[in-house]
C-alpha cells in the first residue's frame, strides 16, 4: 500500500507541470489498464471500458513484475519476469449510438531490472517476497507445463505482437446515466508458444455503465463474459469461459487534474490446475490520476494485487489519449 500512497505525491509534483488551458473537462472514465498476468494475456484479457462513445487514438504503456513458482500434480507454473506492453487503441464513432474500435498490443518479456528495488522494498516494510530472493536477480523464467511438457515457454527479450482485438459498442441510454453494450472479437496474431496469444479466435460481451454526479465526478462499472478459444501452445489446452466485473470513480479535484480509483475481479480462464495463483479469481486495484489538456489527456497509475492471486505483483501504467 505504500507504493499506492506514493502515487498521489508523484501526481501532485509531475502532472501540474504540463501546460493546460481553461476548458470544460469531459471526464474520460476508466484507466486504460488491464491485468498483466502473463498466463491470462492470451485469453482475451479484459479491461474496464467507458460507456461513453468518442473518437480517439491512445497509446498505453504498461510494465509489470511477475513472480510465481508453483507446482501441482499435473501443472507447473514458473514465472520470474517483467512484461512490457505497448497498446495502440483507435476508437471511431459511426453514429450517435455506435462506436468501432481496434486494439493492437505489442509485448516484450524480459528478466527486467526491478528485482533489487523490490528486494529493498520487501525488507524495508517487512513484506514476504514469496521466494523471489532465492532466484538469481533479473534472470528470466516463464514456463507453464502440463504433465511434464511445456504449454507455454517464453523467450527472454523477445518482442512481438499480441492478439488484435476489434470492439463494437451500441449505446442504449445516453443521459446522465449512460448504458452501452459492447462485443469484441480477438484475432490470433500473437505467438501462442511464447504466451503472446492463444492461436484461436476469442469473443466477449459486456454491459458498460457510466453515471455522472455533476461536472466533477463520474462512477463507472462493467460486467462481462469472455469466451476464449483453445490455447494452442506446445500443447492444446481447452480454456474456460469466464466472467469479470469492475468499477471505479473519477473525481476532478483541480481544474485540469483528476484522481481515480478502480477495482476489477475476474475468474481464471484455465481448467483446474491445482495452482492457486492461476485458479483463484484475480483482484486488481488501480490508483492514479489523469491530466487533461486541450485535445486529450495523460494518465499515470499503479496496479496492485490485494489477494496476491492471478495478477502481477505490481504494474505501472502510463497512457496518452487524443480526442479526434
Amino acid at each position: 500500500m505504500a507504493r499506492l500512497a506514493s502515487i498521489a505525491l508523484i501526481l501532485l509534483i509531475v502532472l501540474p507541470a504540463f501546460p493546460g488551458v481553461a476548458l470544460s473537462v469531459e471526464l474520460d472514465g476508466p484507466f486504460q489498464a488491464r491485468n498483466q498476468f502473463p498466463p491470462f494475456i492470451p485469453a482475451n484479457q479484459p479491461g474496464i471500458e467507458s460507456a461513453a462513445l468518442v473518437d480517439s487514438f491512445s497509446v498505453n504503456l504498461s510494465h509489470a513484475s511477475v513472480f510465481a513458482m508453483k507446482d501441482a500434480v499435473a501443472w507447473a507454473a514458473h514465472l520470474d519476469l517483467e512484461l512490457t506492453e505497448l497498446n495502440l487503441r483507435y476508437r471511431k464513432t459511426l453514429n450517435n449510438r455506435t462506436e468501432f474500435g481496434i486494439d493492437v498490443p505489442f509485448l516484450r518479456a524480459t528478466g527486467g531490472f526491478m528485482d533489487r528495488p523490490l528486494a529493498w522494498y520487501h525488507r524495508a516494510f517487512g513484506f514476504p517476497d514469496y521466494g523471489r530472493s532465492k532466484r538469481p536477480r533479473n534472470q528470466f523464467l516463464y514456463e507453464i507445463n502440463k504433465n511434464g511438457s511445456p504449454v507455454i515457454a517464453g523467450e527472454n527479450d523477445r518482442a512481438g505482437f499480441g492478439d488484435v482485438r476489434f470492439t463494437i459498442k451500441q449505446q442504449v441510454l445516453s443521459q446522465e446515466l449512460i448504458v452501452t453494450v459492447m462485443a469484441n472479437v480477438e484475432l490470433p496474431i500473437g505467438d501462442a508458444r511464447a504466451g503472446y496469444g492463444n492461436g484461436s479466435v476469442d469473443a466477449g460481451v459486456a454491459l458498460l455503465i457510466d453515471k455522472r454526479f455533476g461536472r466533477d465526478a463520474l462512477w463507472y462499472a462493467n460486467l462481462g463474459a469472455i469466451f476464449p478459444g483453445d490455447l494452442k501452445g506446445y500443447q492444446t489446452v481447452a480454456l474456460r469461459d469466464y466472467a469479470y466485473a469492475g468499477t471505479g470513480v473519477e473525481y476532478l479535484f483541480w481544474p485540469m487534474l483528476s484522481v481515480l480509483g478502480q477495482v476489477s475481479i475476474q475468474a481464471s480462464p484455465y481448467p483446474d490446475t491445482g495452482i492457486s495463483k492461476i485458479d483463484t479469481p484475480a483482484i486488481v486495484l488501480v490508483l492514479g490520476g489523469r491530466y487533461y489538456a486541450e485535445k486529450g489527456s495523460i494518465e499515470l497509475s499503479l496496479s496492485e494485487d490485494p489477494n496476491t492471486q492471478g495478477a502481477p505483483d505490481f504494474a505501472f501504467n502510463l497512457a496518452w489519449k487524443a480526442r479526434m
